[in-house]
């Protein structure tokens, strides 16, 4: 993404919020990527130490974000600023229970203008076949446009104990 898009109408549920996720609280922000992440597999934050982690999230070019809903924390986004002229959407998702219903186009709608109210060139991110089926669409329609396409390679994190066996039921362990 170049430029600020016009953002995609949405009505968010009215108990719904976005709040900087302030001060870091290490058990919050893991409880929050497992029941955000873990049926799309993520990895990234739980292959890291947590002083690493905890780095991160405390950087001020790094901004973190929840979508809190009347059943507590339901959304992530993350906006990395460290790379000048860039921010990296570099998590984002709502809890499956959340796909939808409008939420996560409450919660980017929100990423988008913040991203855009720093002075940056480029807002870009990275999706995978794992995410949701619609994921591509979703960030197209939003205003991303491809650029590139790579095959990655990483570990099941249910075989490397990092989330439970039961989870992503749709990807069989191998």
């Amino acid at each position: 993404m170049r430029a600020s898009p016009e953002l995609r109408p949405c009505t968010p549920d009215p108990s719904w919020r976005i709040e900087r996720f302030e001060p870091i609280d290490l058990a919050r922000f893991y409880a929050l990527f497992h029941r955000v992440g873990d049926e799309e597999l993520w990895t990234l934050r739980l292959q890291m130490a947590g002083d690493e982690v905890l780095q991160l999230l405390s950087d001020p070019k790094f901004e973190l974000y929840v979508l809190v809903t009347a059943e507590g924390d339901e959304g992530i986004l993350e906006l990395d600023f460290r790379v000048a002229g860039e921010c990296e959407l570099s998590l984002f998702g709502v809890a499956p229970r959340l796909v939808g219903t409008g939420a996560g186009r409450f919660l980017l709608n929100r990423g988008i203008e913040i991203a855009w109210s720093h002075e940056i060139e480029r807002f870009w991110l990275h999706t995978c076949t794992l995410d949701h089926p619609n994921a591509l669409a979703f960030y197209r329609r939003s205003g991303f446009v491809p650029y590139d396409r790579a095959i990655e390679i990483f570990d099941d994190p249910r075989y490397l104990g990092l989330t439970r066996k039961d989870v992503a039921p749709q990807v069989p362990i191998l």
